[in-house]
């Protein structure tokens, strides 16, 4: 079932708007289809045909930034991740442009996603190009254009849907923010340990492992588009 779409104050400005989705950039925010009126069909056809990633909320499309540093760490948890969940046969390992319905009319895209086989229908993953699932454990690396209240507002949509573990990983600052719930999380630095809790237990990822071939410098890290996958 399809939400509705958004209604937003006809007195709105462009300024609301992006205030609303927690001052992001006015770039992020696709016109066309008009904000409020966005389906799911507008992300699969976006994302199959342009080389951008869009998120569906409220109606509006959003599009996911990410540039190179930020794809190399994801792609090393998905591999760390995928390796230990595969080994143990717990479930399935999305990567970096894996769409999820986490509820009618919301549409993300985690950077890294555990999912579980206990939330997978017949233990199979569905063929869906957006699939009915809120996944386990979610993970978002944060690029320069995300903003503290946008990835705010994103941790509350995760654990409203079901997830039960969020990590936050901070490349400028070699960091991550681990949360078991929207008001509940802990920092760790390089020379800790990023551990799956209650919900993978026994996972273990020395966390400067996933940063050894990034220069450690903030002008390293720069905004950029996410390339869709090939």
């Amino acid at each position: 079932m399809a939400r509705l779409e958004t209604s937003f104050p006809p007195t709105w400005s462009m300024g609301d708007l992006l205030k609303h989705f927690g001052g992001i950039a006015p770039e992020r925010i696709r016109l066309n289809p008009t904000p409020g009126t966005a389906k799911e069909h507008h992300v699969t056809e976006l994302n199959d045909h342009e080389d951008k990633l869009y998120e569906l909320v409220d109606g509006v499309l959003v599009e996911k930034v990410m540039g190179a540093p930020e794809s190399y760490v994801a792609a090393e948890i998905v591999r760390e991740l995928g390796s230990f969940v595969k080994k143990r046969k717990l479930g399935v390992v999305l990567g970096a442009d894996g769409t999820l319905r986490l509820m009618p009319g919301l549409v993300r895209i985690p950077d890294v996603a555990y999912i579980s086989f206990e939330r997978l229908p017949g233990r199979m993953m569905p063929t869906q190009a957006i699939p009915d699932l809120a996944p386990d454990v979610a993970v978002e690396v944060l690029s320069e254009g995300n903003t503290k209240q946008e990835m705010e507002r994103k941790l509350k949509d995760y654990f409203f849907a079901g997830v039960r573990l969020v990590w936050y990983v901070n490349l400028k600052a070699r960091t991550a923010e681990v949360y078991t719930s929207p008001d509940q999380g802990v920092t760790i630095t390089e020379n800790q340990w990023l551990d799956g809790g209650d919900v993978l237990p026994g996972f273990r990822l020395l966390l400067r492992s996933v940063f050894d071939l990034i220069t450690p410098l903030p002008s390293r890290i720069a905004s950029g588009r996410r390339k869709k996958s090939s």
